[in-house]
């Protein structure tokens, strides 16, 4: 009862306090019952208010055996680090066990990303003759075309489309919205798929402003866009490590490399920082020294 009832304020505290997204609540709690899960196997049911900073240790060398990335183990950390913190504060336990703990060093993380010509090969290979062809060539093109985190694209809403000024109105991290401008051409493949498509699909009575929905009418979820990326990327013969996310990077990394300012990308992409902006947005090596030979005036 001890874990059970504490990852449960936890997940209160995560989101009444911290403001924390659906998604990274669940995957810190995850990670907590994970913990939990360690604990009641291999460290006779430690409680949580009991458990120390060598167990704690323990179990991270338990999972490390795995050979979890560095940032897979250094989430792990941050949960386990949130959590206890929390236990502290609320004074729950009198110590912090997980005070001590180290997170991996990290480098700059940068997934890859695609060439408008991959881009144009991917979405080419949708099977477009189905209405559920459509749909996924839509989801595709609105990922792109709009720079979309999977979370915005799948609770889409139709009340949130302003097709005469041409912008979606989406909820990001932490429920700040922000007001997406359509490039025609993909404000022309959501408009075609909205008025032709879509209501010729199963739709639930409750799903009736959801733009994006699977197979029995209800809203498509992450994990199932993730599957339908995958699949379509093999089809088209793209040999890289492709998530609805790569599309948002290139999104981002298209716009820089024509001579948007980076400000308005973070603007567009819904960052708060700078700096995560810088981080998903990179030049290759050749383009950047085309530009110094180009403009520097040393070279002129």
């Amino acid at each position: 009862m001890d874990w059970e009832e504490k990852i449960s304020d936890f997940y209160g505290y995560l989101k009444l306090e911290r403001n924390f997204s659906e998604n990274t609540i669940d995957a810190y709690v995850r990670d907590i019952q994970k913990l939990k899960s360690f604990a009641e196997e291999y460290l006779d049911g430690v409680a949580a208010s009991q458990i120390s900073y060598e167990q704690i240790q323990e179990y991270l060398y338990h999972l490390s055996k795995d050979k979890y990335s560095e940032r897979s183990q250094a989430r792990w950390i941050s949960s386990i680090k949130t959590f206890f913190k929390y236990l502290h504060e609320d004074d729950y336990r009198e110590g912090n066990p997980a005070t001590l703990i180290e997170a991996p060093k990290m480098g700059l993380y940068l997934p890859d990303t695609l060439s408008f010509e991959e881009i144009e090969t991917i979405s080419s290979s949708v099977d477009k003759s189905t209405l559920l062809g459509q749909r996924n060539f839509t989801m595709i093109e609105t990922l792109y075309g709009c720079g979309l985190r999977v979370s915005e694209l799948v609770n889409i809403k139709y009340s949130n489309i302003n097709f005469k000024e041409d912008y979606i109105r989406v909820e990001g991290k932490g429920s700040k919205v922000r007001l997406v401008p359509m490039p025609e051409y993909t404000k022309n493949i959501l408009l075609e798929y909205t008025r032709d498509t879509r209501p010729n699909m199963k739709i639930g009575d409750k799903y009736q402003d959801i733009v994006f929905l699977n197979s029995r009418g209800a809203p498509i979820s992450r994990v199932m866009v993730f599957i339908i990326i995958k699949d379509i990327v093999e089809k088209a013969g793209i040999k890289k490590t492709i998530s609805p996310h790569t599309f948002r990077h290139s999104f981002a990394t298209h716009l820089l490399q024509n001579g948007a300012d980076l400000r308005y990308i973070q603007e567009l992409l819904g960052h708060s920082s700078i700096t995560t902006t810088e981080i998903y947005t990179h030049l290759e090596n050749e383009e950047l020294r085309e530009a110094i030979l180009k403009y520097h005036p040393r070279n002129q």
